[in-house]
C-alpha cells in the first residue's frame, strides 16, 4: 500500500480485507470484484467435490456426534440444514455425471444449473432413446454456460425436451413422481417455499387460492398496496388453518397435528409500556422472544398475545420452565359459543370486510391473560388479516351497549376517533 492509501494494482484481491477493498480505485475495483467471484465459484465448486467424497468415505459421524454430512457440515458453518443437504445432493449427483461435472469444476456453469441438468439426466423423459441423451446434455450445457445465460432460458430448454420426447407414458406436466415441494428456515426466522407440481395438483392449489384471494378492503389498505403475492400468501395460510381445524389430518405422535405456542406466564401477561425502559425509553430486549413455537421457534410477545386468544391454537403456559396449564381447557370457545358468536357477528366484524365464518377467528376483546372472560360480551369474530391488525396497530374494539362490537380507528384514520358499527350492522350508539 503506498502513503496515499492506494492498493497498488499488484496486490491480490484476494488478500484484500474490507478496509483496503474500500480504498481501491474504480477500474481496480471492478475487475477485484470480479476475481472474488469467480474464487468463490471455484470454492463453491471445491466445497461440493469434497462433501461429496466425504460421504463417499466410511468417516464414523456418529462419534462426532452428527447423524449425517449435511448435519455435520451445517453444525460447524455458516450454513443452515436445507443448505448443506443441497450442497451433498449436488455432489452425489456431480458424482454420476462426469460431463456435468466438469463444466461445472471449470467454472463454464453455476451450481445451480448444474443441478437443473443432472436432474434432468437422471430421470430424462420416458420417450427418450438412451442415443439421445449425450447430445441433449451437451445442449443444456451450452444453454447454461457462460455469465449471460439464465436459469430461465435454461428451464424452457428443458421444457422444449421433454416435449419432443414424450411418449405414450404421462407427460411431464401430469407426472405426479417429479412433484417436489421445499419448506426451510430462513436466517430471519421465516420460512421460504419452493414448489413443483403437476398439472393437477396445481390446478387444486390455484383453485384453492383463487377462492380466499380478494381485493384488499379500502379500509386496511387505502392506498391498494397490497399485492396480489402479499393476497395468496394470505390465501395459502387460510388453506393451512383450515386443514389443521378440519380433523381429517392424520395424527403424529398420537394426536392430530395443531399448533402450540410456549410462553412464559409473567411475558404474556405484560403490556407495551411494560417493555420500557425506567425512563420511558424502549426497552432494546422488549418485546422480543418471550415465546416458542415447536418447529420455527420464538415469537415477539405482540403476536404472542394474538395468537394466545386464537380459538384455534394451544398456548402452553410457562412458569420457570414448568407447564401450568394448557390454557384452552377453560379458555377455549366451545362450539355452542362459536355457533352463537357466529350467530351474532355473520363473519368478520371489522368495518367494510365482512369474511365468512369458516375464515375467521374469535378475539377476545380484553385478553385471557388479562382476565378477559370467555364469553359472547368479550368476543368478536375477526378474519386473520384484521386480527393481526387489531394486536398490532392502534384500531380498538369493544362491545357496546347493544352487545355488538364497535371498533374505534387511530386518530390517522379518523381525528376525532368515532366508533364505527361492526360490518353489515348500523347500531343507535356505541357504548
Amino acid at each position: 500500500m503506498n502513503p496515499g492509501g492506494i492498493i497498488e494494482p499488484s496486490t491480490s484481491a484476494l488478500s484484500l480485507h474490507a478496509d483496503d477493498a474500500r480504498r481501491l480505485p474504480e477500474t481496480q475495483m471492478l475487475q477485484s470484484t470480479l476475481d472474488v467471484s469467480r474464487e468463490i465459484e471455484r470454492l463453491e465448486a471445491l466445497r461440493v467435490t469434497m462433501v461429496a467424497e466425504i460421504d463417499q468415505r466410511p468417516v464414523s459421524f456418529d462419534t462426532l456426534g452428527f447423524r449425517s454430512v449435511k448435519l455435520w457440515l451445517a453444525a460447524n458453518t455458516l450454513l443452515e440444514v436445507p443448505a448443506a443437504a443441497g450442497i451433498l445432493a449436488l455432489g452425489r449427483a456431480l458424482g454420476r455425471q462426469p460431463e456435468i461435472s466438469a463444466e461445472y469444476e471449470s467454472g463454464r456453469i453455476s451450481g445451480g444449473h448444474a443441478a437443473l441438468i443432472a436432474k434432468f439426466c437422471e430421470k430424462p423423459p420416458n420417450g427418450m432413446p438412451d442415443e439421445a441423451l449425450g447430445p441433449c446434455r451437451q445442449a443444456l450445457l451450452d444453454c447454461a454456460t457462460g455469465p449471460a445465460a439464465t436459469t430461465e432460458a435454461l428451464r424452457g430448454a428443458i421444457a422444449k425436451l421433454e416435449r419432443i420426447f414424450e411418449s405414450d407414458d404421462l407427460p411431464a406436466s401430469e407426472d405426479t413422481d417429479r412433484n417436489e415441494f421445499h419448506a426451510s428456515k430462513t436466517l430471519n426466522g421465516r420460512v421460504a417455499v419452493k414448489g413443483d407440481f403437476d398439472a393437477v395438483t396445481g390446478e387444486m392449489l390455484l383453485t384453492a387460492l383463487s377462492a380466499l384471494t380478494k381485493p384488499t378492503n379500502p379500509v386496511d389498505d387505502p392506498a391498494g398496496m397490497r399485492s396480489p403475492g402479499s393476497r395468496r400468501a394470505e390465501a395459502f395460510t387460510e388453506i393451512l388453518r383450515h386443514y389443521l381445524d378440519s380433523g381429517d389430518s392424520p395424527t403424529e405422535g398420537g394426536e392430530k397435528p395443531h399448533l402450540s405456542l410456549h410462553v412464559n406466564a409473567t411475558d404474556l401477561t405484560r403490556t407495551d409500556t411494560e417493555h420500557e425502559g425506567d425512563n420511558g425509553n424502549p426497552d432494546p430486549f422488549g418485546d422480543k422472544d418471550i415465546a416458542h413455537m415447536p418447529w420455527m421457534g420464538p415469537l415477539s410477545i405482540a403476536t404472542a398475545r394474538r395468537l394466545a386468544c386464537d380459538c384455534h391454537l394451544t398456548p402452553i403456559v410457562i412458569d420457570d420452565g414448568v407447564p401450568l396449564n394448557l390454557g384452552r381447557s377453560s379458555r377455549t370457545v366451545s362450539k355452542k359459543q362459536r355457533r352463537a358468536l357466529v350467530a351474532r357477528d355473520h363473519g368478520c366484524t371489522f368495518p367494510g370486510c365482512g369474511t365468512p365464518p369458516a375464515h375467521c377467528e374469535g378475539h377476545h376483546v380484553t385478553h385471557w391473560a388479562d382476565g378477559g372472560p370467555t364469553d359472547l360480551d368479550n368476543l368478536v369474530l375477526l378474519c386473520r388479516y384484521h386480527h393481526r391488525l387489531l394486536h398490532h396497530s392502534h384500531w380498538e374494539v369493544a362491545i357496546g351497549e347493544d352487545h355488538h362490537p364497535w371498533f374505534t380507528p387511530p386518530g390517522s384514520v379518523d381525528p376525532y376517533r368515532k366508533p364505527i358499527p361492526a360490518h353489515n350492522r348500523a347500531g343507535p350508539r356505541a357504548a
